[in-house]
Formats: structure tokens, sequence, C-alpha cells
């Protein structure tokens, strides 16, 4: 690898792995609200957020965290707007107060707050607008839940940011990914560089895991896969990852390390690995070399699908935390790209219906399908090419999956936002 490439990967980590609290596209609302109250300079009589329909998806079932249990864009618009804190960015709503929450309610109660569907070909779009009397705010956002392309104020530009490509004004180019560079960055990579990345992946992952195990979050999904499957690494690695996701679904505060704009993602590839290795022993340095490779591999096949669609990224994501347990194994790039292979090969495609209580699910059996791609591919055993929509390469494979997942199922995205919207 170049010194480039290396100075690229290490940006994409940064960029990539950053804490949010709560599910992330109610929190990018709220962080847009926040932003337009500054531009205010008041509190607004009236808000009007318009989302197109993955943003409308996403936000509809969660809970809020600092909201006391509250759902739905209006609650993240309105809490952003008079309790939030635009500079802690996906952590906005760490500030709000008991008084801010009921003003929210009340603002809400009061008719002020208003929702209507933006038609846009981009999945992840919405445009909030703060008023006060006379005066109105605007905050765009679009392809990148904080990347705000222009700010209004009374019809006129205060910030103009970049439109085009998704993120193209902050984010490093994500077209330099390829597996086996991705291998040979977590194999060399001075440890220094990434460990402060990863003891706070690890942090923070690993504790909201704990708080989803011992806490009263959904279905308690965690303690019930510890309960009915025989006890194993296995079985842990998929209860703790799970329980994670159902405890942030729930509206827990504890901030999550997040993956390609996703809080589930962020856990899927990397509480398994986290477990995997702690229950082998294994040290330090080869759990944040792993840690590297699965969280550039998630950024990989994300690229491809994009930030929001129909397709799950728990698929991607537990894919990526199969492939660096192969890794860990000290599997060779032949058997890591096998379980690429032999996990899409089974799980092309889990259908996203909204951020929810059940993604809790779709984590545990997505790991499910990666490990036994990772038992299969350490014993020599792959899927070959053709097979389905499988190609030569798992390079070639993930962008196959990734145009499945971006193109293919624009209008299966559109049908599960009509049946939610009713």
């Amino acid at each position: 690898m170049t010194e480039e490439l290396y100075g690229m990967y290490t940006a994409i980590l940064t960029e990539e792995l950053v804490p949010a609290m709560g599910c992330t596209e109610p929190i990018a609302l709220a962080y847009a609200a926040a932003r337009a109250r500054e531009v205010l300079g008041a509190e607004p009589d009236r808000i009007l957020a318009r989302c197109s329909g993955n943003m409308i998806k996403n936000v509809r079932c969660v809970q809020i965290p600092h909201s006391g249990g509250m759902t739905g864009i209006e609650a993240a618009v309105c809490l952003g707007a008079f309790g939030g804190d635009a500079d802690r960015r996906m952590e906005v709503l760490e500030s709000v107060t008991g008084p801010d929450r009921q003003q929210a309610a009340d603002f809400i109660a009061a008719g002020h707050c208003t929702v209507e569907f933006l038609d846009s070909e981009i999945p992840l779009h919405f445009i909030v607008a703060l008023s006060r009397g006379e005066d109105t705010v605007e905050v765009e956002v679009r392809y990148a839940h904080t990347n705000i392309v222009s700010i209004l104020k009374n019809g006129q530009s205060v910030f103009s940011g970049g439109e085009g490509q998704p993120g193209q004004a902050v984010q490093t180019d994500r077209s330099k990914l390829t597996i086996d560079a991705i291998k040979e960055y977590a194999d060399t990579v001075p440890l220094e560089t990434i460990r402060p990345i990863f003891e706070r992946q690890i942090r923070c992952n690993m504790d909201i895991a704990y708080e989803g195990m011992s806490g009263n979050y959904g279905v308690g999904i965690g303690r019930m896969l510890r309960a009915a499957y025989p006890d194993s690494t296995f079985s842990r690695m998929r209860a703790y990852a799970a329980a994670a996701s159902e405890a942030r679904m729930a509206g827990c505060d504890m901030p999550v390390i997040i993956n390609s704009g996703s809080g589930n993602q962020g856990i899927a590839s990397s509480v398994p690995v986290i477990v995997y290795a702690r229950e082998n022993f294994l040290p330090a340095e080869r759990l944040y070399r792993a840690l590297a490779f699965s969280g550039l591999l998630t950024v990989h096949q994300k690229e491809y699908i994009g930030k929001l669609s129909a397709f799950c990224g728990a698929v991607s994501a537990s894919c990526a935390a199969g492939a660096a347990i192969t890794y860990l194994d000290g599997g060779t790039l032949d058997q890591i790209k096998a379980t690429i292979d032999n996990t899409l090969a089974n799980i092309p495609g889990i259908i996203c219906d909204g951020a929810k209580a059940s993604c809790a699910a779709k984590i545990a059996a997505s790991l499910d399908a990666a490990m036994l791609a990772h038992h299969l591919a350490m014993a020599g055993r792959s899927y070959g090419a053709h097979n389905g929509i499988l190609r030569e390469d798992a390079d070639e494979t993930i962008s196959c999956v990734g145009r499945i997942g971006k193109e293919g199922m624009r209008e299966t995205d559109r049908e599960i936002i009509r049946l939610m919207l009713q």
C-alpha cells in the first residue's frame, strides 16, 4: 500500500466510526433542527419537516434517547429545536432536559409541528424549517446524516455545501477500498494509529451490549438467545450484539460507535468480533486489527448500497464480522473472500422495513449466516463463481449485491414505505 492509501483508509475509519446517541435518523433530524434554531436566533413558533420515504420509515418506530419515551419525526425535530446542542452533532440530544421535553410535547400537542412527505430520489433527504413570526430558516440534508447542503434564512442562502455526490464536501474517497488492500492495511497499520479509534469502539459498543443484556428493552432478545440455545462463544456473540441493538432501538441514552451512518451496523460489525476475541483470549493487537478489517469491509459494502435502502444493513455488517473472524483465526485471503461469498450466497438481501426493535433479530439471523460461512471457508468449502449472483472475485460479488440493494430494490423500498404509511 502507498502512504496515500494508508492515510485514506485511516481517514475513512475516523469519519465513519463516530459516536451517536440513539437511532441515527431521528438524531439527524434533531441535529438539523438544532442548527436551524441557531441561525433563527429564537425559539420557533412553527416547525415543518419534509422527509423522504426512507427517513419516515426509519424514524416512526424507534424511541428517541433523552425523550422520556417519545417517538416520531415531530418529537425528533422539536427536541432538537428546544433542547439540542448542534455542536454535539450525532449526540445532539445529550443536553435535553425535563423542561425541554415538556416544551416539545406541548408544541406538538398544540399542532405547531407539521410533517410532509418529500418526494425525492435520494433515500436520505430531508428539509427542516423553523419559523418565528416573519422569519424562517430552512436546513436541507442530503445523502449523509449530518451532510447539510444548504441553509436558507428568509429565502437567502447563508450556507451552501457539497451538492451532488454523497458527502462530497467532507468525505474521503471510498472507491479505493478493496478486500486485498483492506487486509494489507489491517495487517500492517501501526497500532498507535488505530488504537484510540478501537478502544473507544470497544468501550461504547460493549457498554450498551451489557446494558441491553441486563436492562428491560424490547422483547429481551439477548437473554432469550442465551436461554434458548446451548452456551457457546457463538451464542454469546449473537446475544450481546442483538441486545445492544435492542437497547439502542428502545431509546437507551448510551452512545454507540456507528458505521456508515448506522448504529446497528456499528454494533453488528464490532460486538461479535470483540466477544469472539475475548472468549478465545486473543491479544488486543489482533482484535484492533480485526476491527479495522471489519469496519472497512462494512464501509466497502455500504458504499455500493448507500446509507439507506430496502437492503438491511445488518447483512453487510454481519458479513464483515464473519470475515473478520476468519481473519482472527488466521484464515488466508482466499478463505476471507470465501467467507464473504458464502454469506452473500446465503442471504443476499433481508428487507429493511425501518428501524425498530426487531432489527436486533435481523442481526442475530445475519450473524448465524456469517458464522456458517466462516466455518465453511475454514474447512476449505465455498460456493463457486456464478452460483446465483456470485462472481469470480468477492469484490465483484459485493458490487453486485450493492446494485441489487441500491437499484434493484428501489420499487421494493417504495412498496414497503407505502405499506408502512397506511
